[in-house]
């Protein structure tokens, strides 16, 4: 499992509002294993889309880092997706920051994971939007 993505840029901490947003997000509190070469990862999902999550942590890992995510919604098959760290939410001294962590693309989706995936997304928009 490579650490870095060569294609990323170090510089961007943050994604644009156009490739945070493509796909809609739903508000989740899942916890997460976040497994890489050199790191485990203990974490919270506080939000997910179709094309990956947002990983709660005070240390958020590099972008561009590769790792496999761990993940059971509740009602559902557990989940073990690769993802590539795309920007972090760093912690900012002396400021207001009440989401620190990182958002995760999803990689390599196989087509089962990615409909198991849809399901549990539809499922939760349908019950959201009967509330």
């Amino acid at each position: 499992m490579a650490m870095r993505d060569d294609a990323s840029s170090p510089h961007s901490s943050a994604p644009s509002s156009e490739d945070r947003r493509r796909n809609d997000r739903y508000e989740v509190i899942w916890s997460v294993d976040c497994v890489t070469d050199e790191t485990f990862l203990y974490a919270s999902i506080t939000n997910i889309s179709e094309m990956g999550i947002f990983v709660k942590t005070l240390e958020p890992l590099p972008i561009g880092t590769r790792l496999l995510l761990s993940f059971s919604p509740p009602g559902y098959e557990p989940f073990k997706l690769g993802g590539v760290v795309a920007w972090q939410n760093r912690v900012k001294l002396q400021a207001d920051n009440p989401n620190p962590g990182m958002g995760v693309r999803f990689t390599e989706l196989g087509i089962q994971e990615r409909e198991r995936l849809v399901e549990v997304i539809r499922t939760i928009a349908y019950l959201r939007g009967a509330n």
